[in-house]
């Protein structure tokens, strides 16, 4: 079964993270979309592989629903369903990558 969370195991030591150019435009995309001229952040997943060689290889991302109080930035609302479902559609278009980090951008 695929799981949402799952056991990676990461190397003992990174030696270096390869982001793709598709992952630095899709960020860009969605701040650009989203959050342009004003406060708001936005948030995604950065998905990818770990190698033998402690490489880290962020190949894909997709944005994910996030809402916070402006007013109080303690109170935010981040969509799991969403995420879920986003996670198992990636899945099938490649089922090597996992969820290796996440994304935030803004003040």
């Amino acid at each position: 079964m695929d799981t949402l969370i799952e056991k990676v195991e990461a190397p003992k030591v990174t030696n270096n993270v390869v982001v793709h150019p598709t992952v630095l435009l899709s960020i860009v995309d969605h701040y650009n979309r989203v959050a342009k001229d004003t406060k708001k952040r936005v948030v995604g997943v950065l998905m990818g592989e770990y190698s033998d060689k402690g490489v880290i290889d962020v190949t894909n991302s997709y944005a994910v629903p996030f809402e916070e109080d402006l007013n109080e930035p303690k109170v935010w609302f981040f969509d799991p369903i969403y995420n879920e479902s986003m996670y198992h559609m990636m899945r099938r278009i490649n089922g090597k990558e996992k969820i290796i980090g996440w994304y935030s951008t803004g003040p």
